[in-house]
């Protein structure tokens, strides 16, 4: 079976942002292609919140071109990621819509971007030998803290490239069975949240993740479904 993901792989030393730069060149690059760099000057997540990218941690976007661009490709990054970290005996879950938790910290985001009916560019931020700024230690970790040295990031990204390569695949042909393991990895099931989007906030517990990636909520009673997009999600 020929691969797809990192076929092509473009090593920087620096970029403004992996993710502008792999939109910049989709359009004349085979699918697949992944950017990396080794620090990112102005690296972000969603909503345009910045990402602090120093040297050390794995910060790359990967170049897809399905059928129908769909926001649940995102999926396809936290599953890659989970499956990464299992192989270096780090557990954690996935925190809807699009961070990976481990011990109750962030370790890695995600971001989706694109052009309908061209292309979507899968952003990883992964946190490996990276130090975390002071303002962060109480809410982000990195994968050095649970295994004691550094590790090699060749190694981390060959492995994430591994799994994103493989969670693709299920993503384009078996979706509904991508979701069900998004499902069972999602740590926040069962739990009281408080969803924003924009202006709007819904108190609730999370119930599930519905097979199109949105997630519904127990509201006093009333089931309401939160669509995947411009949401920040926190405990009680």
């Amino acid at each position: 079976m020929n691969r797809i993901v990192g076929l092509k792989v473009i090593t920087l030393d620096e970029v403004d942002s992996t993710n502008e730069y792999a939109r910049r060149i989709a359009p004349g690059v085979p699918e697949g292609t992944v950017v990396v760099a080794k620090r990112q000057t102005a690296g972000r997540g969603r909503k345009g919140r910045s990402w602090a990218s120093p040297e050390g941690g794995l910060w790359l976007s990967v170049i897809l071109k399905p059928p129908r661009v769909d926001g649940r490709i995102v999926f396809v990054g936290a599953l890659a990621v989970t499956d990464t970290l299992a192989d270096f005996g780090i557990d954690s879950g996935i925190k809807w819509p699009n961070d990976v938790w481990v011990g109750g910290r962030k370790i890695a985001g995600f971001l989706t971007e694109g052009k309908a009916g061209e292309y979507a560019v899968l952003g990883i931020g992964l946190n490996v030998n990276n130090p975390i700024p002071k303002e962060l230690e109480g809410s982000a970790t990195a994968m050095v803290n649970f295994i004691g040295r550094p590790l090699p990031l060749e190694r981390v990204r060959e492995r994430l490239l591994f799994h994103l390569d493989g969670w693709y695949r299920v993503f384009k042909g078996r979706p509904e069975l991508m979701m069900a393991k998004v499902r069972e990895r999602t740590f926040i099931l069962g739990r009281t949240v408080r969803v924003i989007e924009d202006s709007d906030e819904l108190v609730g517990r999370a119930l599930d993740v519905l097979d199109d990636g949105s997630l519904l909520l127990d509201v006093n009673g009333e089931l309401r479904r939160v669509l995947y997009g411009d949401v920040s999600l926190r405990f009680f």
